[in-house]
């Protein structure tokens, strides 16, 4: 994880923000080891909100949303790790990033992983996989040309191929309006299981999301996995729509933005009873083995995600060769 940086991102909420990753961390550190990076000027402080069941390190950064900016662990057939390191830009241009575009190749010496570089833009919320050959993502996000403008799709996906040793790409539509990262699949989609997936879901075709949302189901209904199993698509239903004040965008109000940890799973809690009673209850169906764990994440809207968002896991080697 990392420490929220970047006031103007925040929309005035930075300080609330910065609550809001400490108990993530430590809901986190119930399960599985933390590393929190942050600027140095920033480690008392971190350190202090965080507690003592968090590591913080002193890291250069930009801002706080590491998944994107952060190091894709592979394992490389054995019981090795290595560490894709994507370039960024900073989400198409829209913040500055020239630490962020650093930090992966630092925590990679810091973990003594080894680093591959790829050579090309590509955010850790943009991808999702399966572990099994397939992988999820967007139209609207990697095809956009403020990421990869001479890259065709077809360069894209031998890109995926070649980096996450993928086989199968499904392209969903994209994401909901207004949002930051134009169209990150974590905010719609996510597998659970091989075969099995957690779908953002809308039932209001006058809401402005209704649309995309559909048609992305469609896809997900007509998909094959790698392994050739169409996917159980189970709807994560989207709450209604709120905003960022009377002039800013919608908030991305999204439970399928969460966090899988050992053991556990930390979802995020909107302050919406309704809805997040219902898809707490979802998500102990969907993992009957697991401590699910809410963590008040509403004031993380305001900087455009969620707690998927905010982490990026690091498997153990000696986990892998058993």
């Amino acid at each position: 994880m990392a420490w929220p940086t970047y006031v103007p991102t925040y929309n005035g909420r930075h300080e609330a923000t910065r609550v809001v990753h400490a108990n993530v961390a430590r809901a986190i550190s119930q399960f599985e080891p933390v590393v929190m990076l942050a600027n140095a000027v920033d480690v008392p402080l971190a350190r202090s909100m965080c507690g003592p069941g968090v590591e913080v390190r002193a890291v250069p950064i930009d801002d706080g949303w590491f998944r994107d900016n952060g190091p894709t662990f592979v394992v490389d057939g054995g019981s090795g790790l290595l560490g894709i390191d994507w370039d960024f830009n900073g989400w198409g241009g829209r913040t500055p990033c020239s630490k962020d575009r650093e930090a992966a190749s630092a925590v990679l010496a810091q973990e003594t992983v080894e680093r591959v570089p790829a050579p090309f833009i590509l955010e850790g919320g943009s991808f999702h996989v399966d572990g099994e050959g397939t992988l999820l993502t967007t139209e609207e996000c990697l095809l956009n040309p403020n990421r990869n403008p001479g890259l065709s799709r077809a360069d894209i996906e031998k890109n995926l191929r070649d980096y996450l040793g993928v086989e199968v790409i499904i392209w969903l539509k994209g994401g909901p309006v207004d949002d930051v990262t134009d169209g990150h699949v974590d905010m719609v989609a996510a597998f659970t299981a091989p075969g099995q997936v957690v779908a953002l879901h809308c039932d209001d075709p006058h809401d402005a999301n209704y649309a995309v949302l559909q048609e992305n189901r469609e896809i997900l209904r007509g998909a094959r996995d790698a392994r050739g199993r169409s996917l159980e698509i189970i709807d994560i239903p989207q709450l209604p729509a709120s905003y960022i004040d009377q002039t800013g965008g919608r908030l991305g109000l999204s439970h399928v933005n969460y966090y899988t940890a050992n053991g556990g799973i930390v979802l995020p809690w909107f302050g919406s009873p309704e809805y997040d009673h219902a898809v707490y209850g979802i998500f102990r169906e969907i993992y009957p083995q697991r401590k699910i764990v809410q963590v008040a994440t509403r004031d993380l809207l305001y900087g455009g995600g969620n707690i998927h968002c905010i982490t990026q896991q690091e498997p153990f080697p000696t986990a892998l060769a058993n």
